[in-house]
């Protein structure tokens, strides 16, 4: 089960420093972040990066650095918060990818990140028989002795 914590742990600090770099440079040059034109946001709500910079900044950012140190804490609700912040990580890259209507390797590699990072946290709520598993794992056993 350790190697589940590291993971998770080296996983949002990964994707948490990752974010804030990319957020932090579309903020400070919203008409061209690493080069970035904006040309791909024709058909989006935004005319700059700026608005995207920020959530970048801080809800994958700031969220997933949140997650590596809660994991650091051992917060209770760390399968919880790794959850919350996988699942925005992964919405982050459909709205992105719908948004720039394209779907480049990076966008792949990120979503299945999301994804490993969301199945792992719920390792973690199956282990402390947290809500939902602690549903299914009573589910599971009722059925279990029925048969």
């Amino acid at each position: 089960m350790k190697i589940v914590y590291r993971l998770l742990f080296g996983l949002h600090l990964f994707v948490g420093i990752g974010a804030l770099a990319g957020g932090l440079a579309a903020i400070t040059n919203p008409l061209g972040p690493m080069g970035m034109p904006t040309e791909p946001l024709k058909n989006s709500p935004f005319s700059n990066y700026l608005i995207p910079g920020i959530i970048l900044f801080v809800v994958i950012g700031l969220g997933n650095i949140f997650s590596a140190i809660m994991f650091r804490f051992k917060s209770r609700f760390q399968g919880y918060i790794s959850s919350i912040f996988s699942w925005a990580l992964m919405i982050w890259i459909i709205v992105q990818c719908i948004i720039l209507n394209t779907v480049i390797s990076l966008h792949v590699i990120y979503f299945a990140i999301g994804l490993i990072e969301a199945v792992l946290s719920m390792i973690i709520l199956f282990e402390q028989s947290l809500f939902p598993a602690n549903i299914i794992q009573k589910f599971y056993k009722e059925t279990k002795r029925e048969i």
